[in-house]
């Protein structure tokens, strides 16, 4: 008997291949064929053979805020020391921005995609491939500060000159939106994993999904990663009932089974997080290292979070946002995690660190933990055994 692999994606363009599969599947009625469908992802990553699979999660690096003092810069300076310090200590083979890279609101002019290429320049200095979601703080509108007002007056503005004319040129103080902010990373890396999304889900942009693929073959599944734009700075705080929408659709596309293992990543909180946060880490059932402030929600809730709570093949979400928690907590069948505040931009002096995920394939499990500036690691949790 012939046997014969067909690879499917499941997508919303499947009409392009359905004379094929017609053909294909009149040869199976007549006992000529076997079909083995499996999925074929946009993206996917490749696990190494017998080795673990590490993630580092980067959250609020804010680059470029108050560049017009000698403050703000030094704080880039030490952002970029603690993620060279982790990156070359955990070795990760994928890192994920988990938004509020930059301090948009802080950046005067369109050049805000010059304080995001420096923030990711460690890892792609070192090789390592990685992925990015937006916060708050990355596309919020410019807040003129009263310094510029002061004696010390309004600082040297350099702008780039105009392609129509020598004598124009392009100081408009609107700053620099999600969607010229993720087409320029694409454009300008190789390493970059990041999409735009679809575009029926804008203003939000950071919305797609990576495959983690066997290490015997690159279109069998180990784990899939989902990317959500939670909203913030040019827009509301949500993830939109489209987004929710389009998660529905891609799961069941995807996994309809959920046999494959899950993982989630935005930026802000969602008001599941508020109902499990800790009131005391050493006796409670979640882990974590500092639990310094409330969490900050997202404005509302549209369903993400009974639809994950839904599927049995989600191990767990991660968020940044509130940079005076770390904890991971148990949540229903799944876990609600924050990441460790990375950069030495925005709010709060507790010490910077990064989170790490760790991802066995045989059999699938799913570890983290905190690795601190000084290069000390702490924290850890099982999430998937």
């Amino acid at each position: 008997m012939l046997s014969l692999s067909i690879y499917m994606t499941m997508s919303l363009n499947y009409l392009a291949i359905l004379p094929a599969y017609l053909f294909f599947f009149q040869s199976f009625l007549a006992g000529g064929l076997t079909i083995d469908l499996r999925t074929a992802p946009e993206k996917y990553l490749q696990l190494s053979a017998g080795e673990p699979f590490k993630i580092a999660l980067f959250a609020d690096l804010h680059f470029g805020e108050d560049a017009w003092t000698d403050w703000g810069p030094q704080q880039d300076v030490n952002s970029l020391n603690v993620m060279s310090t982790i990156l070359d200590k955990e070795n990760p083979d994928f890192v994920i921005y988990l938004g509020d890279v930059i301090t948009a609101n802080n950046i005067p002019i369109a050049n805000a995609t010059s304080y995001w290429d420096q923030a990711i320049s460690p890892t792609r200095n070192r090789g390592i491939p990685w992925a990015s979601v937006f916060g708050n703080h990355d596309d919020a509108q410019f807040e003129w500060p009263l310094d510029w007002f002061s004696v010390s007056g309004i600082p040297t503005i350099h702008c780039n000159s105009s392609s129509s004319s020598s004598d124009d040129q392009d100081c408009s103080f609107g700053g620099t939106g999600r969607l010229e902010l993720m087409k320029n990373e694409i454009a300008r890396n190789k390493l970059s994993y990041s999409m735009n999304g679809p575009k029926s889900l804008w203003p939000s942009v950071s919305n797609y999904v990576i495959q983690l693929s066997s290490s015997n073959d690159s279109k069998l599944p180990v784990a899939i990663l989902y990317f959500l734009d939670s909203g913030g700075g040019s827009y509301p705080e949500v993830i939109s009932n489209a987004q929710v929408d389009w998660f529905k659709q891609k799961s069941m596309e995807i996994n309809p089974d959920c046999r494959i293992p899950e993982i989630i990543f935005w930026h802000i909180p969602s008001k599941a997080y508020r109902s499990v946060a800790p009131m005391f880490l050493p006796i409670s059932y979640c882990v974590g290292s500092i639990n310094k402030e409330q969490v900050a929600t997202q404005e509302a809730e549209n369903g993400i979070m009974k639809l994950i709570e839904k599927r049995s093949s989600v191990k767990a979400v991660f968020v940044g946002h509130n940079h005076g928690l770390d904890w991971c907590c148990p949540h229903k069948n799944l876990w609600l995690c924050f990441a460790r505040h990375t950069g030495y931009g925005g709010y709060g002096n507790w010490d910077r660190g990064a989170r790490i995920l760790e991802i066995i394939e045989h059999p699938f499990s799913l570890t983290s933990w905190i690795t601190m500036e000084d290069g000390k690691s702490e924290s850890q949790v099982i999430l998937s055994p």
